[in-house]
């Protein structure tokens, strides 16, 4: 009876640490490498009748090459506000129109700029690492409060370990998304 509440621990544990990992790794498709891609307007709201709206759901986002999106509203009247909230998001981005979709040219980045970049992947990776440990105290606590009901010294040690374990290959995975994502960055 206290091993399927032990495996329900490390369920509930593995869920929330993966629920950081991927809040992770949405945080840092926003976080553009210097190419362009459609993921870097992922952020941006536009005013669609009245209501602050996805970008997404307003127009296609596309590259047409390694320097420049497009952005093509899906009604025209729309291009201006879509232009004005890739402009409030505060992307560094300036859209150009023709009259039929926005063009924006996406500027190499510079070496501080780079560096600038690799320090907020990593903030945002401490803060899924924080969020980790705090899964860990919460998945701890539920084993002592095992422990008081009569789970095992021994068995209380393995499930202490076994939560020790998905802490670390977590943080593995988090330590490899920032690698990657570094790579991507400083490479010119």
């Amino acid at each position: 009876m206290m091993t399927e509440e032990l495996s329900m621990i490390y369920d509930e544990f593995k869920e929330a640490n993966q629920k950081s990992l991927n809040h992770l790794e949405n945080e840092l498709t926003k976080i553009r490498a210097g190419k362009a891609s459609p993921a870097m307007l992922s952020g941006v709201m536009v005013e669609y009748y009245g209501a602050m709206t996805p970008i997404q759901q307003v127009a296609n986002i596309n590259t047409m090459d390694a320097r420049t999106i497009i952005v093509q509203p899906w009604e025209k009247p729309l291009l201006n506000d879509i232009a004005k909230g890739i402009i409030n998001a505060n992307l560094g981005l300036n859209p150009q129109s023709n009259g039929e979709q926005l063009l924006i040219a996406v500027p190499p980045l510079t070496e501080e700029r780079r560096k600038d970049l690799v320090k907020r992947v990593k903030a945002e990776a401490e803060q899924s690492k924080i969020g980790i440990r705090n899964n860990r105290k919460d998945a701890l606590d539920l084993i002592k409060d095992l422990k008081s009901e009569g789970l095992s010294e021994d068995m209380t040690k393995d499930a202490e370990e076994e939560v020790q374990k998905i802490t670390n290959s977590y943080i593995k995975k988090i330590d490899e998304l920032v690698e990657l994502k570094e790579k991507d960055i400083m490479t010119v």
